[in-house]
């Protein structure tokens, strides 16, 4: 088992540069009001709420990880991307275009 770990631990991936303090200020506020709402969403269900207004939730839910997303992607964008065409990395386009499809 310890063997595995350490296997996936030299998997991972890290960024070159290091996130600016203010932007996992604003994502952690941001995942703490998602995983708030996911709680409330749960709260209704035990509470049998009307099917129609977990939906909303739900909806408002996937909106804001949608969101959240797109602050990520635009820092990735700002700093890997940026250092791979500064590079001459010619898979960065290929890289952009998967993350855009997984996006969506």
């Amino acid at each position: 088992m310890k063997k595995k770990n350490n296997e996936l631990q030299e998997n991972k991936k890290f960024k070159h540069q290091e996130r600016t303090a203010e932007n996992i200020k604003l994502l952690q506020g941001r995942l703490n009001r998602i995983i708030g709402q996911l709680n409330g969403v749960k709260n209704m269900i035990e509470e049998n709420r009307y099917c129609i207004d977990i939906i909303t939730q739900l909806s408002a839910c996937e909106k804001a990880i949608h969101s959240a997303s797109l602050v990520v992607f635009k820092e990735h964008f700002e700093t890997c991307v940026s250092e791979k065409i500064k590079a001459d990395d010619e898979n960065v386009v290929e890289e952009t275009m998967f993350i855009l499809k997984t996006m969506k």
